[in-house]
């Protein structure tokens, strides 16, 4: 994509298994490509945001499963778009539950 004609999105979760399903909707329901999506800790540290969900939960790892996850701080989810797709991106962060969008 020319740089003239795309959009960095980012946008902050407060669960990992929110950030996991926000890139999933912009990958199978928008066509992105996923090599186009950046996922990362908001943070210095590496987390698995602020509180444990999905497969993270204490609930789902049981007994033999793992409980080390980071919950050190927010992950942040980046993606670059051409600017016609911003709205739609923004909309499926929203609805995904991001704390807040940033659009460079």
């Amino acid at each position: 994509m020319l740089e003239d004609k795309t959009k960095t999105i980012t946008a902050s979760f407060d669960k990992r298994e929110a950030a996991d399903r926000v890139v999933e909707h912009l990958v199978q329901q928008h066509g992105l490509s996923r090599a186009d999506v950046f996922v990362e800790a908001a943070g210095e540290r590496n987390s698995i945001g602020t509180a444990e969900s999905g497969g993270d939960a204490e609930s789902a790892i049981g007994d033999d499963g793992r409980s080390d996850g980071a919950v050190a701080g927010l992950i942040r989810v980046s993606v670059v778009v051409a600017k016609g797709d911003v709205p739609a991106v923004r909309k499926a962060f929203t609805e995904a539950g991001a704390l807040d969008s940033d659009i460079r």
